[in-house]
């Protein structure tokens, strides 16, 4: 089966797209966008990708599910297309750049700009039917996405990935330690940035300094 993606993750991937779950993954996919309306638009599904290359891929943030109204999923987790308004989460992201690094609250919720600097924002489900959260979870995007996370673990080295909340905290186990970054967090959603568990976490000057040791470019964020 011929699934459109950037080069550089084809060339990664192109075993677990012959694999039975996946071709069922597609065929539910396929059914869903026809009976129903889902987002991200399907050129969008696999945008993270496509704006990230493999092997320019030096930070991940991990997402759990796109949103679910009208025109906000572009395809990369807490992203909204420019003009959208930007959701609770992205909101309370953007106030923490503006605590941790001094910037100016962004006028444009659409994250394709850090994508490009090589940060890929991954959600763990890539589509959703409108106005149903969860409506694609467990149909096979998860095994999708954990052998992502598990292919930059095996393949790179000294990737930094942001685990914000319960959910990306999971993905711990699949991220060798030793040869990478893992910086945790609470989600960004208003219940547990209330809470204490977001503001202050200062992940974005952490990753600059990380990268500034190593010798890489630093994030514009």
């Amino acid at each position: 089966m011929e699934v459109k993606i950037n080069t550089s993750w084809k060339s990664q991937l192109q075993e677990e797209f012959q694999q039975v779950y996946f071709e069922t993954l597609t065929a539910f996919v396929k059914q869903e966008y026809k009976e129903h309306t889902c987002y991200p638009k399907g050129a969008d599904i696999f945008a993270a990708f496509d704006h990230c290359p493999f092997d320019q891929t030096r930070v991940v943030i991990i997402g759990q599910d796109p949103y679910h109204g009208p025109n906000q999923a572009n395809g990369l987790c807490f992203s909204v297309k420019d003009e959208i308004p930007h959701p609770p989460s992205l909101i309370n992201i953007f106030k923490e750049l503006q605590q941790d690094l001094g910037l100016p609250y962004p006028k444009s919720g659409n994250l394709e700009r850090w994508a490009k600097q090589g940060v890929l924002l991954l959600n763990a489900t890539l589509t959703v039917r409108a106005h149903e959260p969860g409506s694609h979870q467990k149909m096979g995007w998860e095994a999708f996405t954990d052998a992502v996370i598990e292919k930059i673990s095996n393949k790179k080295e000294n990737v930094i990935f942001l685990l914000w909340g319960g959910f990306a905290k999971k993905k711990a186990k699949l991220i060798d330690s030793n040869k990478h970054y893992i910086l945790t967090t609470g989600h960004p959603s208003p219940l547990s940035a209330n809470r204490g568990y977001w503001f202050g976490n200062k992940h974005f000057s952490a990753v600059n300094e990380i990268l500034a040791s190593l010798n890489f470019n630093q994030i514009d964020w």
